[in-house]
């Protein structure tokens, strides 16, 4: 276990020494953390060693320069300068609020940058300022459209929050696949099996062997309907935006060059539409009301999206973090090796 005050502490210090301001480091050490939090280990401070060996291999500039490309009323392009994308991604985020403001809806596009953490960091900035938001991202191929066996599109995730007032606000944040393939690599590294149903292997048979699905192809939630979501996350985030995709987006946990990988920002200002407060008056209604559904046998609650991940994250702050002693061991090491006194 680890304090979250501790964890964030080590965070930023790291990304300081990687050379991002302190500014950057505090605000990329944020969205890490709060994955951690949140029980998505695989997607919080454990990318801090993927960035350690892109930085020694120069696949990751730092720090991270982000600039405008393109600014269009209410839409905008950036480029992310292959830096930390969970940099680009909140800038990208913060630019579509401000615009939201003016024009109700705005969108920003993101290219040419690298892993973002978990995608619902970025729609909860929106939900805070009483809008909706969108984030999708694409990622290396890992999937295999359907109908194939060769993996082509990434399992490009995509994040809706929306915001409520007295109750948590509803954060979707899901993967185009069955699973996320970073779950895929945590069994690996742990030496465990996965479930039937994930992936398949080269060969298009189902796998409980995560070496041969990584090898493979990652399954699509629902079939035909995840590979389709997948493709169009893909079209939306890297070709619109003037970045990598399909096969051409490079995984950020091999160093096999820039990942290229690109991201939408949405934000819809619900103002624009409905009285705030009247919206908030609907939507707690609403979630009450889902709640207080007569519930399935054997289930003891009925948990609304992202619900369970603010339960997780409640209980890491009053009772510590769970953490790996692999990671630890791996950041440990990168401390040492950065001369810092720190340690997990």
């Amino acid at each position: 276990m680890v304090t979250e005050k501790e964890l964030r502490k080590i965070a930023t210090e790291i990304l300081k020494a990687y050379g991002e301001n302190e500014s950057n480091a505090s605000l990329a050490a944020d969205c890490l953390v709060k994955a951690d939090l949140r029980g998505i280990s695989t997607h919080g401070t454990y990318l801090l060693i993927s960035m350690f060996d892109r930085i020694q291999a120069g696949m990751l500039q730092i720090p991270t320069q982000i600039t405008l490309v393109k600014d269009n009323d209410a839409t905008s392009i950036i480029d992310g300068g292959n830096g930390l994308g969970q940099l680009a991604a909140r800038r990208a985020m913060e630019i579509s609020i401000e615009k939201a403001n003016n024009f109700g809806i705005a969108t920003t596009l993101v290219k040419n940058t690298n892993n973002i953490s978990f995608l619902g960091y970025y729609t909860d900035l929106a939900s805070q300022k009483g809008m909706i938001g969108f984030v999708g991202s694409n990622a290396a191929s890992s999937m295999a459209p359907w109908g194939s066996t060769e993996a082509f599109i990434g399992t490009n995730p995509f994040s809706v929050s929306i915001p409520a007032k007295n109750e948590r606000p509803i954060i979707l944040d899901m993967s185009s696949s069955v699973v996320a393939r970073g779950k895929i690599r945590k069994a690996s590294r742990n030496k465990e099996k996965i479930p039937l149903g994930w992936a398949i292997d080269q060969q298009g048979n189902p796998t409980s062997n995560p070496e041969e699905a990584l090898k493979g192809s990652l399954l699509p939630i629902a079939g035909p309907k995840g590979s389709a979501l997948a493709i169009v996350i893909d079209i939306i985030t890297g070709m619109l935006s003037g970045s990598k995709y399909g096969s051409d987006v490079r995984t950020f946990h091999k160093l096999e060059g820039p990942t290229g990988v690109g991201v939408f920002c949405m934000a819809i200002d619900i103002s624009h539409f409905v009285e705030l407060d009247t919206f908030y008056s609907r939507i707690d209604y609403y979630i009450r009301s889902i709640k207080n559904l007569k519930k399935a046998k054997d289930t003891s609650e009925i948990y609304l999206p992202g619900e369970m991940e603010f339960l997780r994250e409640e209980k890491a702050r009053e009772e510590g973090i769970e953490f790996s002693s692999q990671t630890g061991k791996k950041l440990n090491d990168i401390l040492v090796k950065l001369g810092s006194n720190l340690r997990l």
